[in-house]
């Protein structure tokens, strides 16, 4: 465990770690609420804390004095990239791909096309988790514009592509 802040005597002292300048009390210590604040959290400020409180000349009760919580970090996705894979031509079959490198948890993708002919596609044309869709036995009338979205709990992003047939 690494010691980010500790209070003794009343003296709020804040350790050396890359929080240092982001966190602190909430609440003044005589209210006797030790919350802790974190400000511009960050991904890598995602795991479990500790809050261990011990007064003096109290005799210390194992696990009593301990209180865990686990921080997790949302991150919304970043703008994905749209891909064709396969030659666009009538009859073809052809698959767009839609990732993004970022996201906490890992984003959910959605492909619809735009109007004039909106179209909204489910499995097994769509594979949400992966970003794939799947077009078979191309014709001229699936040409169009094409978008996905990722998605996660943090935001969501979006691309398209122009599918020419």
């Amino acid at each position: 465990p690494l010691q980010i802040l500790s209070v003794i005597g009343g003296v709020v002292k804040v350790e050396e770690t890359d929080l240092k300048s982001r966190v602190g009390l909430l609440h003044p210590i005589n209210t006797h609420n030790i919350s802790l604040f974190i400000n511009a959290t960050r991904e890598q400020d995602s795991g479990q804390y500790m809050c261990t409180v011990n007064v003096q000349d109290d005799s210390i009760r194992m696990h009593k004095n301990v209180g865990l919580i686990n921080l997790t970090v949302l991150v919304p996705p970043a703008t994905p990239t749209c891909q064709l894979h396969g030659n666009a031509v009538v009859g073809a079959n052809v698959t767009l791909s839609c990732s993004s490198k970022k996201g906490k948890p890992s984003p959910m993708y959605q492909w619809q096309r735009e109007p004039p002919t909106l179209q909204i596609f489910f499995p097994p044309a769509q594979d949400r988790a992966k970003g794939t869709l799947k077009l078979t036995n191309l014709s001229l009338e699936m040409s169009g514009v094409y978008v996905c979205r990722a998605e996660n709990q943090a935001g969501s992003e979006s691309c398209s592509i122009v599918l020419e047939v």
